[in-house]
């Protein structure tokens, strides 16, 4: 009989029990900090076109023939006083062109706590 009451005891499914979990701490924090960098390239193009300029200016200075004839001369009208002469000549087409490029970097840091407690 003692033999079957310890086999009956071996056989049968033993309960499990499982014991409370209870934190140790009453509060805490946490530090946390990121950093990031962001590039930025910014490109600028840009174009001016113009017409043909055939143009002069001066004193005391004769043209031989009209400014977009070819060939003209132009001759000091009184040889005793200053003169002066300035001509443009500029074909149609690209007058000035920019390319510009332009880096920006962004730095950036963000610090946060948490404070938690029972």
């Amino acid at each position: 009989m003692k033999k079957l009451i310890l086999l009956l005891a071996l056989l049968s499914p033993a309960v499990a029990r499982a014991n409370t979990v209870t934190p140790q701490f009453t509060t805490g924090s946490m530090n946390s900090t990121t950093t990031t960098t962001q590039t930025i390239t910014e490109v600028t193009q840009k174009q001016v076109f113009g017409a043909e300029v055939n143009t002069w200016s001066g004193t005391n200075v004769t043209p031989s023939a009209d400014i977009t004839t070819t060939g003209t001369t132009f001759s000091v009208t009184d040889l005793t006083l200053p003169w002066t002469l300035e001509t443009t000549t500029r074909p149609a087409g690209l007058v000035e062109q920019w390319d510009i490029n332009t880096t920006y970097t962004i730095n950036s840091t963000t610090n946060s706590l948490s404070v938690f407690s029972q």
